[in-house]
Formats: structure tokens, sequence, C-alpha cells
């Protein structure tokens, strides 16, 4: 796994959750509808859920699974927490592509006036911001598949070694897709996608949309500096 994620910025595992595990998952998540200030939709169609760590006893518990932590662990350390959750859905009626882009956003409990942090939004009801690209590269996310993922699902599409590049520019990504190849990620069900944020990556709409729900987990090395705090946060249990 190491291998691939270092130089790359990505890695696929297989059956990192068992057939009861993905089971439990779908119906601890099928409740999360709308009306809730998580939850965003296409119409009467909900396609993703903010603030997963905090509302749902279920993802709580995955993301602090011997499973997903032996994964990030043996990357970001023993000491790494978990800091965001999103229920991602792509299906009829709520279905979307995402161009291409890197995740320069992270969550925080509230707004503070830091030098080379910004700018700041507001998703959810939460107070987002992009930090320096250093604090991004600690971070690992890991993207959970519930259902199986092929091309013609709207997988998730990378540009291998991107992550070392730094934040970039419109400009340099339009340049980037000119000379890199693209990877398609394809995941069976239980498998996990492992990406460093800064990893270009984008994807297309389902060609055919059925179920296409992934756990997307934020971990981060440690704590934030400058008094800022990580909106969702789950320690690690040492023994």
């Amino acid at each position: 796994m190491l291998s691939d994620l270092n130089p790359n910025g990505f890695a696929i595992i297989p059956d990192v959750l068992d057939t009861k595990t993905v089971s439990d998952l779908r119906a601890a998540l099928e409740p999360l509808s709308a009306g809730d200030i998580s939850v965003s939709q296409r119409g009467e169609t909900a396609f993703a859920v903010r603030n997963l760590l905090q509302i749902s006893p279920a993802v709580r518990a995955l993301a602090q699974s011997s499973a997903v932590r032996s994964l990030i662990e043996s990357v970001l350390g023993r000491d790494c927490r978990a800091v965001r959750g999103i229920l991602f859905d792509k299906k009829p009626g709520a279905n979307w592509n995402v161009v291409w882009h890197q995740d320069l956003s992270v969550a925080v409990r509230e707004k503070r006036s830091v030098p080379g942090w910004g700018p700041w939004s507001v998703k959810a009801g939460v107070v987002h911001v992009q930090p320096p690209p250093e604090v991004l590269a600690c971070m690992l996310t890991i993207r959970l598949h519930l259902d199986h993922c092929g091309a013609e699902n709207g997988p998730l599409r990378v540009l291998p070694g991107t992550h070392t590049l730094g934040r970039l520019s419109p400009a340099q990504i339009a340049d980037l897709r000119q000379h890199i190849p693209e990877t398609v990620c394809a995941v069976g069900v239980g498998g996990a996608l492992l990406m460093r944020p800064l990893l270009l990556h984008a994807s297309s709409d389902a060609d055919e949309p059925g179920h296409r729900r992934v756990v997307h987990l934020e971990f981060a090395e440690g704590k934030l500096p400058h008094g800022l705090e990580w909106n969702e946060q789950i320690t690690p249990v040492i023994d």
C-alpha cells in the first residue's frame, strides 16, 4: 500500500469492510434524509450528508475500528485523529460530476484571524477554511465504498503524483491535465480508496446511476495550530 501511496498520492485497498459491516452501515445511514442542515439535496433527493462524525454513531465507530485505524496509522502514526466525515451517494435524481480540483478546505469550530489561512466559508452550518499546504500534506482521506463503483458509476479519477506540488492554480491544473494520464479508481464493495487531499481528482456523472454510497473520512496527524480546533474530532484510544 505505501509503495503506491507515497509516490502516487493514492492507493486502492480491497475488502477493508466485511459484508456485515457494509450492511450495517447502509442501514444506519439510510434514515439520514431531507430536513437536516447537514444534508445536501437536489430537488427532493439527498446526495450528501456532512458532519457524519457528529450525527452518526455508526460512522464514529467505523472511524475508530481496527480495519480503518490500521490503515491510517500505518501512514500518519498512532496519534492521528478523525476530523471530518461525509457521505456521498450518486443515484437517480442526484447524479453529478466534479471538475478537477484539490481538497483544500478543513472544517473548524470557529473563525480566527490567522495569517496564511483562508479564504473562509460556511458549509452546512460549519466554518471551513483553506489552511497552508503543509497542513493538508499531513492529512489522509479514506473513502469506504458501500456499493460497487466501476467505470459506469462515476468513480473518482486522479492524476498520480500531483499531491506533491502544493496548492495549484487553475492554469497549473489545466497544464497538468495535458501531461499526466488520469487513473480511474474503480473500487469494489467494502473496498477503500486512500488519498492525499492535495491529489488532483475529479469524477463524472454515473452512466448507470444506482447507489454509489461512499463514506469519506479525513484524518490528521494531530491538533491544529494558532488555537484553531477541528470541528469534528475523534482522538485515538491508546492502550
